[in-house]
């Protein structure tokens, strides 16, 4: 029998309280997640969002909305983040900026990754975190 997937997908309007938001969203959706809420990896987890919805109020400001996943399964947790931008950030070592890198280190932390593609039902893009989750 293959491992039960949970995932949790919000959407938001981007504005001025959008990280706030974001983060209290993906707080209230971690113990379904399976992810101890307080935790070193929570705490990873959601630091990770807030870096991933600053980069879109940056550089994505035009999207209205941004849809942000936490999908878990067979000990990993992916967060994704989905805007409207569809130019995919430079995720090489020399091309990522400070909010990218802490992402990438905070992924590898837990034998984890980022990845971007182009989203699948729109113009835009999907950022993905992967992270294996703490036993």
């Amino acid at each position: 029998m293959p491992p039960a997937v949970r995932r949790h997908i919000v959407s938001l309007k981007l504005g001025p309280d959008t990280v706030r938001r974001t983060r209290e969203a993906v707080a209230r959706h971690l113990p379904d997640a399976g992810v101890s809420p307080g935790s070193a990896f929570a705490d990873a987890v959601l630091l990770v969002t807030s870096e991933l919805v600053t980069n879109v109020l940056r550089h994505a400001a035009h999207s209205p909305v941004i849809d942000v996943g936490l999908t878990s399964a067979a000990g990993q947790l992916v967060v994704s983040v989905a805007d409207a931008e569809p130019r995919l950030p430079e995720l090489t070592d020399s091309g990522m900026r400070a909010g990218l890198r802490t992402v990438s280190e905070l992924a590898a932390d837990y034998d984890g990754d980022i990845s971007a593609e182009p989203a699948v039902d729109h113009d835009g893009k999907v950022v993905l975190v992967r992270f294996r989750m703490p036993s």
